[in-house]
C-alpha cells in the first residue's frame, strides 16, 4: 500500500533547518507524485544546487527503506542518482540525491527507450553486488512459488533492482546514448540469480503493450537471460502471477489489475510456449 504524502513545508522546523545546513536556504520546492514508499519527496533548489529529497519519519513502518536506500547508494555510480547527504533530525530521516533531468522511461513497443534501459540492465547485469545486508530472492518469492524446488532458480550472488516500473527509469535524452537511463528508489534492492530483474522487466513491458515475445527478445538483450534456465524462467512467471494477484487482491487499484493481467499472461505463454 501507498505510504501517505506529505509536503516538505510540514517537516519539524529542527528538520527543515537541518536540511538547510547541506542545501542553503530553499528557493524552490516541487513535490513529486510519484513513488510509494516516501512520506516526503520533492525537488528542491537552492542558490547552490538542485536535490530530490525522500524522507519518513524515523518511527514509520517502512523507515526500513530509508537504510538501504542509504546503505546501497556508495555501490551504484553509474547506475542511480548519487546521495549527496543524509539528514536525522527531529524524528526525520531525509536522504538527498543528486536531481536528474529526464522523463520517466517508455517502455512501449518502439520506444527509442527501449534500447537504453536494456543498456542500464547489461550494466547493472555486471555491478558486484556489495557486502551489506539484502534480501535474498528466493526468500522475497518462497510465498508464491508452488513447487519449493523452484526456489533454487532464483539463489545466486547477483544485485537486483526488482521494482522494473517505468516510473523508476529515468531516462536523459540530452545525454550521450548508451548512458542516459538510471534507476531510482532501490529500496527493494535484493540479492539473487542475474537474470531476475530481466524477468522483472519482461512483465512491465507487457503492461506497456509488448506480447510475451517481444517482451522476452528485449530480455534477451541481458547477458544473463540468455543463459537462465528455461524451467526457471517459467517457475519465476509463475510466481509472479501469484505475487501480482495477492497485490491486487490488497490494493485493486487500476495499475495493480494491469500488472496482474501482464504476468498472468506471461505465465500463459510459458506453460504453452
Amino acid at each position: 500500500m501507498a505510504t501517505t504524502r506529505i509536503g516538505l513545508d510540514r517537516l519539524p522546523p529542527a528538520a527543515r533547518a537541518a536540511v538547510e545546513e547541506h542545501t542553503g536556504r530553499l528557493l524552490t520546492v516541487e513535490e513529486s507524485t510519484e513513488g510509494f514508499n516516501s512520506e516526503i519527496a520533492a525537488r528542491v533548489t537552492s542558490a547552490t544546487g538542485t536535490w530530490h529529497i525522500k524522507g519518513l519519519r524515523t518511527d514509520h513502518p517502512r523507515a526500513w527503506t530509508q537504510h538501504r536506500e542509504a546503505a546501497i547508494a556508495p555501490f551504484l555510480t553509474g547506475l542511480a542518482p548519487a546521495l549527496r547527504w543524509r539528514v536525522e533530525s527531529a524524528g526525520w530521516d531525509l536522504l538527498g540525491f543528486e536531481a536528474l533531468d529526464g522523463h520517466h522511461a517508455d517502455y512501449a513497443p518502439g520506444s527509442p527507450d527501449l534500447p537504453e534501459v536494456a543498456t542500464l540492465l547489461r550494466s547493472l547485469d555486471e555491478t558486484p553486488c556489495p557486502g551489506i545486508e539484502l534480501r535474498h530472492a528466493e526468500q522475497r518469492l518462497e510465498h508464491y512459488t508452488a513447487n519449493p524446488d523452484d526456489l533454487r532458480y532464483f539463489a545466486g550472488t547477483h544485485l537486483l533492482h526488482t521494482d522494473l516500473n517505468n516510473a523508476n527509469v529515468l531516462v536523459d535524452a540530452d545525454a550521450p546514448r548508451g548512458d542516459r537511463a538510471r534507476l531510482v528508489d532501490w529500496a527493494w534492492a535484493t540479492r539473487g540469480a542475474a537474470w531476475l530483474d530481466a524477468g522483472y522487466w519482461i512483465i512491465w513491458l507487457i503492461a506497456a503493450g509488448h506480447t510475451p515475445a517481444s517482451a522476452e527478445h528485449w530480455a534477451a538483450e541481458i547477458p544473463s537471460w540468455q543463459t537462465a534456465p528455461a524451467e526457471g524462467i517459467t517457475a519465476f512467471a509463475a510466481a509472479n502471477a501469484n505475487l501480482w494477484s495477492d497485490i491486487s487482491s490488497a490494493d485493486p487499484a487500476p495499475w495493480t489489475f494491469r500488472l496482474v493481467t501482464a504476468a498472468n499472461v506471461w505465465h500463459a505463454h510459458r506453460r504453452t510456449g
